[in-house]
């Protein structure tokens, strides 16, 4: 696992998609596609404008797949994150091929269907974040470490929930689904590089627990630290009470 610490959010953002767009390009050259994993929530907004906006990715060879997604949830709901990958990346690329998850129905066929189709072939880079809590994914502490299913049914913690309210995708925690599908741990650590984008100063606790501390099923997003090929991208703010020595030179622009 490599750390690198930006200055501010978006020269953070913009050094996490040009990471992100040299994967794909360079899986596209060597196999003829890419496989990505995609994440959602407000920490991957300036990521996700910056990669959909780099030059010459081929985005109809791109598969994408879904990271997590509530139950019970309607896709016209703003927090539905599958109406925020439809906004934010599928129509802004003309990505033809993705399997989103579909909670709203019935979540165990969803996550059984997209589970099928994750485990037919390896998964390039996947883009995730480390929420609050410290959690993976919805892989909330203490986590599940050992499954080797692709997707779980989850339920979300205290602190996850609120987490929601507080970044203003629910009006209260009662809003807040109980349960969501979630990329397993183990699926997640399957893939041949992950880019973990995490900004502002809300996170800097989950970071340092999960970047400063032992690799623990409580902090979960910890399990990075045991992937070769993992980058996590932090700014100034999130990565406040890491020692000098484990979140490394400040950098002030993208080519550092």
């Amino acid at each position: 696992m490599r750390i690198k610490t930006y200055i501010d959010r978006s020269t953070m953002s913009l050094a996490a998609a040009r990471q992100a767009a040299g994967a794909l390009r360079a899986a596209i050259g060597a196999r003829g596609d890419a496989r990505i994993v995609a994440a959602t929530g407000a920490s991957q907004f300036g990521f996700l404008e910056a990669l959909t906006a780099a030059p010459d990715i081929d985005w109809t060879r791109v598969e994408m797949f879904h990271l997590d997604e509530y139950v019970g949830l309607s896709i016209h709901h703003p927090a539905s994150f599958r109406k925020y990958l439809l906004e934010r990346l599928i129509r802004e690329t003309g990505l033809t091929r993705y399997h989103l998850l579909d909670g709203e129905h019935d979540a165990v066929r969803g996550a059984d269907e997209v589970g099928r189709a994750i485990a037919c072939a390896p998964v390039d880079v996947a883009f995730v974040g480390i929420g609050e809590n410290g959690h993976l994914a919805f892989n909330d502490p203490p986590a599940d470490f050992v499954t080797e299913q692709p997707y779980l049914i989850v339920a979300l913690d205290e602190a996850c929930r609120r987490q929601q309210v507080g970044e203003g995708w629910f009006a209260s925690i009662a809003d807040v689904p109980s349960h969501a599908i979630s990329m397993s741990v183990r699926q997640i650590l399957r893939s041949r590089e992950i880019i973990c984008i995490v900004p502002d100063a809300r996170k800097a606790q989950a970071v340092q627990a999960c970047l400063g501390g032992e690799v623990s099923p409580m902090a979960p997003a910890s399990i990075l630290q045991t992937h070769a090929n993992a980058t996590v991208y932090l700014d100034q703010e999130s990565a406040a009470l890491l020692s000098p020595a484990i979140r490394g030179t400040i950098l002030e622009d993208v080519d550092s």
